[in-house]
C-alpha cells in the first residue's frame, strides 16, 4: 500500500499551482479503511492564501465524509525529504496522531505526527 500511497503523491504534485515558487508538492492521505486522498499544493499572488498539499488531500478526504487518517505522504522533487509547515501540522494533529512520510528524489524519512508536532493537543482549551 506504501507504493501505491507514494505514486499517487507524486501524481498529485503534477497538479501543482505553482506559478511564484515553482515549487510543487503533492500529498496522499490514507484513511483506516485503505482509502487514498490526493492533494497538490495552490499557490496564490497573495502569498498568505497559498495552500499547501498536505490541507489540499485532508480537505479532499473531509468533503468525501471521511475523518480516520492512517498516514500521510508528502513527496517533493528535492534533494532532502521537505517537512510539513507549522500549519499543516496543526491541520493533520486535528485528526490524531499516525505516521508521516516524507518522499523526495532520493530517499524517504518517517515519523509519527506526535514527533514532528509534539504536544499538538495542549493549548488554551485544555485547563
Amino acid at each position: 500500500m506504501t507504493t501505491e500511497l507514494i505514486s499517487a503523491a507524486w501524481a498529485a504534485r503534477e497538479q501543482a499551482y505553482a506559478p511564484y515558487s515553482n515549487f510543487q508538492v503533492g500529498a496522499a492521505v490514507l484513511t483506516k479503511r485503505g482509502e487514498i486522498f490526493t492533494g497538490c499544493n495552490v499557490e496564490n499572488l497573495s502569498y498568505g492564501l497559498t495552500i499547501c498539499a498536505e490541507r489540499v488531500a485532508i480537505g479532499t478526504m473531509i468533503a468525501a465524509g471521511k475523518r480516520d487518517i492512517a498516514r500521510i505522504v508528502v513527496v517533493a522533487d528535492t534533494d532532502q525529504p521537505v517537512s510539513p509547515c507549522g500549519a499543516c501540522r496543526q491541520v493533520m494533529a486535528e485528526f490524531g496522531d499516525f505516521p508521516v512520510l516524507l518522499v523526495c528524489k532520493h530517499s524517504q524519512l518517517e515519523m509519527t505526527l506526535g514527533e514532528l508536532l509534539p504536544r499538538a493537543h495542549t493549548g488554551i482549551l485544555n485547563r
